[in-house]
């Protein structure tokens, strides 16, 4: 097998003293209501070997489950309004609360006094330079918010991609039906989280992350949302860049 990486990303990192070997897996575009073992069975086991581990975009779990919100499913209000004039803007991770839409669907998800509490919190710690006080404050659900512009796909303009449900429950049916270990991932240019992962992996959360570090399957329009990853021990083949 031939292992390759996406433009500006490299095959090897080396975590825990080990080398690693990462391949950016190129699939189609993964449409909403998909069958996320359906896609691994296409482009996951052709290549998987015992030992692997896949890291998976949270974004495709997520179309796969129809967890989408569409534009004019929000009511943008004042507050909404007010609030994402003094968020910080777009940046190669997204548009974030930056977006009065996207601080509207915080608001509907935590309530407008965690947002208030959110923002306030937010403005004061920035004076110090610490960053991400706002999404600490209102979670996973709406930090994960993806979508809602089309700087990469056209075709995420009106719709908004929540977090994907129950993602260890996930990992657990794609390692039981087909025999595949995988952590499911929010992972961006700034920064990663390990959202679900098989029980079987027994790397810790930190060398998992530290796997994806450098966020190998890309931030535009790669369509490589699956990574596969092997220590290089197990591996006989030529690396090269996509």
């Amino acid at each position: 097998m031939e292992f390759v990486a996406n433009e500006g990303k490299k095959v090897e990192i080396e975590v825990g003293g080990e080398i690693y070997l990462r391949h950016a897996i190129k699939t189609r575009f993964v449409n909403q209501g998909d069958n996320y073992l359906r896609i691994f069975q296409e482009f996951v086991v052709p290549i998987y070997e015992k030992g692997d581990i896949i890291a998976s975009s949270e974004k495709i779990i997520a179309l796969c489950q129809n967890r989408v919100v569409r534009r004019d499913e929000i009511k943008i209000g004042w507050w909404a309004r007010i609030l994402s004039k003094f968020a910080c803007q777009k940046n190669r991770g997204g548009y974030g609360v930056g977006m009065s839409i996207n601080m509207q669907y915080a608001i509907n998800k935590v309530g407008l006094i965690k947002v208030l509490w959110a923002s306030l919190a937010s403005g004061v710690t920035k004076l110090f330079g610490i960053k991400g006080v706002f999404y600490k404050i209102v979670g996973q659900e709406v930090s994960g918010l993806d979508g809602f512009y089309d700087g990469a796909w056209s075709e995420y303009r009106d719709i908004g991609i929540e977090v994907p449900e129950n993602p260890t429950a996930v990992c657990k049916e794609i390692k039981e039906k087909l025999g595949i270990s995988c952590m499911i991932v929010d992972s961006n240019d700034f920064g990663q989280e390990v959202l679900g992962k098989s029980e079987d992996i027994e790397l810790s959360e930190k060398e998992l992350k530290a796997l994806i570090k450098d966020n190998p399957a890309g931030q535009g329009k790669q369509r490589t949302p699956l990574i596969l990853i092997r220590k290089k021990g197990n591996f006989f083949g030529t690396c090269e860049n996509i």
